[in-house]
């Protein structure tokens, strides 16, 4: 766009009032490249040509036409301030010309990516790049443009105030005056927007026709011979020797070099969006936009070089301006080019003191043309119709940012009126923020921050290109294909390096505000999915990585628990869920698993409607987690598909988490045959018993750390104590951690949402039936997304409690490591960790100092450590009557029957409990009654209570007999306690390698 600023019309035609002073080049305005867009509408035998400038030109559908900006100053810029080689002023021009041109392709190639609407730049960044990128950015860009308004009409404002003071009819003072003027201007330039599109196209119409004449002025003006007072201000026509003196280089005062002439003239270049811009006004963006600007910028770079050219073969650099200065051709002290043309501008030259000349006079084009006014009022039309453009741009991309709804308090702006919808609101927010600005009509300091927001979004622009290019993403199919991702990922990077070359405070400004604004959407996380460039860049490095995981071969030190948790629907058991994620966050996987009983073709439709819901609440409480279900005909082999299937490559499962089952005692058999089944151990060896543990185990820890060995080196040897798993969870090689909470975990009762009934139909035992509603009902994925958040126990700080471990078997070390994870999170950090083991009286603290020992050589921070020695006494009489109470229903009674009839009722009901059964596990049984009183004696207070759960061999525990174990040893307890077995691979290791 065009920005003049106080000091824009150093390059325009001035007045005589106005000095003649180089320090005016760091205010220079901008002048850009014609940035045009084809929109062929329907019912109108004619092409609309919209350009940066804000030009549009309402054309036959086969006139050649081409478009230039004539306001004076235009090539001219560079040659006359260094005063420069016409040379490396081309250089200039090409350097600029080349950033607008690949970004200029960028455009094109992703507005041909799909269809544009209405949004400009806005629209096609955070398209391409997402919300956080475009949302900045269009908030920016709208601001740039409705204060670029305020600019345009500030230089219209002061060419109209210079003509008045140069005829003595100020209105009340030159600043005041200024700002009335503005004001004013602005306030006509809002009606014709608000009259409707036709009406700015019909006033673009006449700037544009003021412009172009006012460009051929310049060169006709060229081409008349010179007169003799145009030759004493140093215009002499075209020669081949002025333009020989012009190409090489000139230097004059210590601050001049190229790349600050580079940074006066790049402004101009800075245009080309506008066409864009206005997406939403066009047929075909599509076609359009590519066409339009390409072409503009083109025919712009035309005569730009042209206009460099010809000022620089016409003008000589110093010229006095006298007419006394002439004189015959050949005359002796004559010094200089002028002197061959019979001119001696040699004193003012000499002592630096010449007014006119290319170097000196800043009316050089006004002075060359035919008609000096024409220039004048090319100057009306340029800064009118960049104002109005800008007026147009900045509302349009505003709405489409307001209805986008990624800031808040904008959205009353996005409201559009009449059947084109247009921003009536956002034009008036427009007009209040340039009116504000042209009151204070002096806009030198904003318009270096303008240029960096414009330049910010060329860089995005191209980024956006190279970025959805390099991604190789399949949607990325523009039908524009002359572009290049490497030339767009470079015109980003010299953008960047442009904003510092031009001002350096105003880029970090620019950055700085682009990136709070960028915090603010990655904070608030919108609910928009545009398929932008950034998803398929995650997904690539998501993939890759993944890939290159599983080229790496698994090691102790790097062992991570990755939970498959059986939650059912998420929402039914958040405390579950909550649990996992805390110790699993930022840290490994978590997988969330849903079974869904029945038929195939009745569940799969609410597999598809639900997943989405499932896993939008779960981000929405904020847990890492996926979402996955699979539908079955039980419980059981469901869960087989989810342990085989879980996970990709390396990032699979290790664990299996799942709830209490409550309802045991009221549950169907089959699913408590089911439910067993994925816990239960199945083995015909004979097993260490628990009473033995502390004169095995212990002692062998005790020597393997006196004699340094390591964890892992020793696993065998511990290892035999505990024979291989069989099940369905430890033959996949998982561990299993079960969780109990006094109040139970399923709160589908309360959610009165569809319910699992296979897998835990209801988890209060009192009531005898499970909530079961009818087959195909399901919650709206937006409603469970948005249900209100149920709290747990693990969502709140725990204060200076205790986690008490109970480790009272060698499982590889997994009993310990899930509490120290959770530890080390915030809520649970002022929580002390206690580790309770077995023991005999005679030898607790030689034990103690042994356990101690090794678990410093595993770096755990676990100090307080507490023998048992009373682990194997005889529970009370009440403890051990309420247990076989617990296991009457479920006995066979067989006790004076032979075989074949223990045999046959035992066909009928495997879950039932027979004589010999009861008799060979009565120490087992005795020992789940004692521990359940030292849990109650020792952490009845403890926030949290983890223990290794009992074995229950397949064959030898019927599933009843080994859920009355669970359940004596966990039941009562007021904290939440979380049975915990590993695969007996190890987690833990002392060893650095």
């Amino acid at each position: 766009m065009v920005w003049p600023s106080p000091g824009v019309n150093a390059l325009m035609a001035r007045s005589p009032l106005y000095p003649s002073d180089p320090l005016h080049a760091e205010h220079l305005g901008s002048y850009p490249l014609l940035a045009l867009a084809l929109d062929h509408r329907p019912g109108r035998n004619r092409w609309v040509l919209r350009f940066t400038m804000g030009w549009t030109v309402a054309l036959g559908p086969s006139s050649p036409w081409g478009w230039w900006d004539s306001r004076e100053g235009w090539g001219d810029t560079a040659v006359k301030q260094c005063p420069f080689p016409t040379a490396l002023t081309w250089l200039i021009i090409l350097m600029s010309v080349t950033v607008t041109t690949i970004t200029g392709l960028s455009i094109s190639a992703i507005s041909t990516n799909g269809k544009v609407k209405s949004g400009g730049t806005y629209f096609l960044i955070s398209r391409s790049l997402g919300p956080e990128l475009g949302g900045s950015i269009g908030l920016i860009f709208a601001f740039a443009n409705a204060v670029a308004v305020a600019m345009h009409t500030v230089g219209f404002a002061e060419t109209v105030r210079d003509l008045l003071q140069e005829h003595n009819s100020l209105i009340v003072d030159p600043t005041n005056d200024i700002r009335i003027i503005g004001v004013i201007t602005v306030t006509v330039l809002l009606g014709i927007s608000l009259a409707g599109m036709e009406w700015e196209a019909k006033a673009q119409i006449l700037f544009f026709l003021v412009i172009l004449v006012s460009f051929i002025n310049y060169l006709v003006g060229t081409v008349i011979p010179a007169t003799a007072e145009k030759q004493a201000k140093g215009f002499f026509s075209y020669r081949a020797d002025i333009f020989a003196q012009n190409f090489v280089p000139n230097w004059r005062g210590p601050e001049g070099s190229f790349f600050g002439l580079f940074s006066i003239f790049f402004p101009s270049a800075t245009g080309i969006l506008a066409g864009a811009n206005i997406s939403g006004d066009l047929k075909d963006p599509a076609v359009a936009i590519p066409k339009g600007t390409l072409m503009a910028i083109f025919w712009t770079t035309m005569s730009y070089l042209v206009l460099s050219a010809t000022i620089g073969a016409c003008v000589v650099r110093d010229a006095s301006g006298s007419l006394n200065d002439s004189v015959a051709v050949g005359s002796p002290g004559c010094e200089g080019l002028a002197c061959s043309f019979g001119w001696n501008f040699t004193a003012c030259a000499q002592q630096q003191s010449c007014r006119y000349g290319l170097s000196n006079y800043y009316q050089s084009m006004s002075m060359v043309s035919g008609f000096g006014p024409l220039i004048t009022a090319g100057i009306f039309g340029a800064t009118l119709s960049s104002a109005l453009a800008c007026l147009v741009s900045a509302p349009k991309v505003f709405q489409c940012l307001c209805k986008d709804q990624l800031y808040p308090l904008i959205g009353f702006f996005g409201k559009g009126y009449g059947r084109n919808s247009e921003p009536i609101r956002g034009y008036m927010l427009t007009y209040v923020i340039a009116v504000g600005f042209i009151l204070i009509a002096e806009l030198n300091a904003i318009a270096p921050i303008i240029s960096n927001f414009f330049l910010c979004s060329y860089a995005l622009i191209n980024f956006s290109c190279f970025h959805a290019s390099i991604t190789n993403s399949p949607g990325w199919r523009p039908s524009f294909r002359y572009y290049s991702k490497w030339a767009a990922l470079f015109g980003a990077a010299v953008s960047v390096v442009i904003m510092f070359l031009l001002t350096w405070w105003a880029a970090l400004i620019a950055f700085g505000i682009v990136i709070f604004l960028l915090g603010y959407v990655l904070y608030k996380k919108p609910d928009v999915n545009w398929g932008s460039s950034m998803q398929a860049s995650s997904y690539n490095m998501a993939l890759n990585y993944s890939v290159g995981l599983s080229e790496v071969d698994e090691h102790i030190k790097n062992y991570r628990p990755q939970c498959l948790v059986l939650t059912g629907p998420p929402n039914f058991r958040p405390a579950l869920v909550d649990f996992v994620g805390t110790f699993t966050k930022n840290l490994s996987l978590m997988l969330c698993g849903n079974v869904l009983i029945g038929p195939w073709k009745q569940k799969m439709p609410e597999s598809w409607l639900m997943a989405d819901g499932h896993t939008k609440w779960l981000m929405k409480r904020k847990i890492k987690a996926f979402y996955t279900d699979v539908v079955a005909e039980d419980l059981r082999s469901g869960v087989q598909m989810l342990i085989q299937a879980a996970g990709l490559g390396k990032m699979r499962p290790n664990i299996l988490v799942l709830g209490y089952k409550r309802n045991w005692r009221t549950a169907s058999p089959q699913s408590l045959e089911d439910y067993v089944g994925i816990l239960q151990y199945g083995h015909t060896g004979s097993s260490t018993s628990w009473g033995h543990w502390h004169l095995l185990v212990a002692p062998l820890m005790a020597a393997v750390t006196r004699a340094g060995s390591s964890w892992a080196e020793s696993a065998p040897s511990i290892n035999c104590l505990l024979l291989p798993p069989s099940s369905d969870a430890f033959d996949f090689k998982y561990g299993v951690c079960l969780m109990r909470m006094k109040e139970g975990l399923n709160v589908s009762r309360v959610l009165q949402a569809h319910v699992n009934p296979t897998f835990e139909a209801a988890e209060h035992p009192e009531n005898g039936t499970g909530s079961r509603t009818a087959p195909g009902t399901a919650v709206d994925p937006t409603t469970l997304a948005s249900e209100q958040q149920a709290s747990t126990i693990f969502q709140s700080k725990q204060g200076k409690k205790t986690i008490d471990i109970y480790w009272l078997f060698d499982d590889g070390g997994l009993t310990l490591l899930i509490p120290y994870l959770l530890g080390r999170k915030k809520r649970w950090g002022k929580c002390k960790i206690r580790v309770f083991v077995g023991g005999q009286i005679n030898r607790m603290d030689e034990e103690r100092k042994a356990i101690v020992s090794l678990l410093s050589k595993f770096r755990l921070g676990f100090h307080e450590v507490h023998i048992l020695p009373d682990i194997n006494q005889k529970p009370r009489p009440e403890h051990i009557k309420r247990f076989d109470e617990l296991i009457a229903p479920f006995r066979l009674n067989d006790g004076f029957k032979d075989e074949a009839t223990v045999n046959e009722m035992r066909q009928g009901c495997p879950w039932k409990i027979s004589d010999e059964e009861v008799d060979k596990n009565r120490a087992k049984s005795l020992r789940q009654v004692r521990l359940n009183e030292i849990l109650r004696d020792y952490s009845r207070d403890a926030a949290l209570i983890a223990i290794t759960p009992p074995i229950g061999r397949k064959g030898r525990c019927p599933s009843s007999l080994y859920m009355a174990w669970l359940e004596t040893l966990s039941q009562d307890l007021r904290p939440p306690i979380i049975l915990t077995r590993g695969n007996q691979e190890n987690v833990l290791t002392f060893y650095c390698q």
